[in-house]
């Protein structure tokens, strides 16, 4: 086989695994327990290529928690946490995240087994929170003597709140203005 069918083969086999995981983020949200067969149908794919892709149902949901977490973590990459202003960083990354949790929440809500890549990649993904924190706190913007462990989880519980509660169908952006004055400057009076 040439190098051109080889790669329009594994440009299909991605496209397939895509539609599989897109597939069954929507089925499962919908229905935790939906089999292969209704998550094969939902992709549009026969079901002995979705067996064919993952072995179990649990390998599916395992490829689905990594898949949404590589995800997640690109979308905190993409607000450039280490090279733009803290302030900008902190807004971009969270409308970023905002996008994602909201598309992919089955899978962003499953726990992550310990030493799945799915945990790895949260872990670094709270590292990386915590560091843009860290220097937001540096630039003034929050309190030296604030704990950026609490800080971090603060902001995760603004997220969930954001993302379950009514968010009357603001845009990612209006929200992240939000989450972060709420951070920033909590629910008192501005002096």
């Amino acid at each position: 086989m040439g190098e051109t069918a080889a790669r329009s083969l594994r440009a299909d086999a991605e496209r397939s695994v895509r539609a599989i995981l897109e597939a069954a983020e929507r089925v499962l949200a919908q229905e935790p327990g939906a089999s292969m067969e209704q998550i094969a149908a939902a992709a549009g794919v026969a079901r002995t290529t979705i067996h064919r892709r993952f072995a179990n149902r649990q390998a599916l949901i395992d490829a689905l928690a990594s898949s949404a977490a590589r995800q997640l973590a690109q979308a905190i990459d993409d607000g450039r946490p280490d090279t733009a202003p803290p302030l900008v960083a902190m807004h971009r990354i969270t409308a970023n995240v905002l996008q994602v949790k909201s598309a992919w929440a089955f899978a962003l809500g499953l726990p992550a087994d310990p030493g799945s890549e799915a945990a790895a990649l949260h872990q670094d993904i709270a590292r990386s929170c915590t560091a843009v924190l860290k220097r937001a706190q540096d630039a003034g913007l929050i309190d030296q003597a604030a704990d950026l462990d609490w800080v971090r989880r603060v902001y995760y519980a603004l997220i969930g709140e954001t993302l379950h509660g009514n968010a009357g169908g603001a845009d990612p952006d209006t929200l992240a203005a939000r989450i972060i004055d709420t951070l920033l400057h909590g629910a008192g009076p501005r002096a």
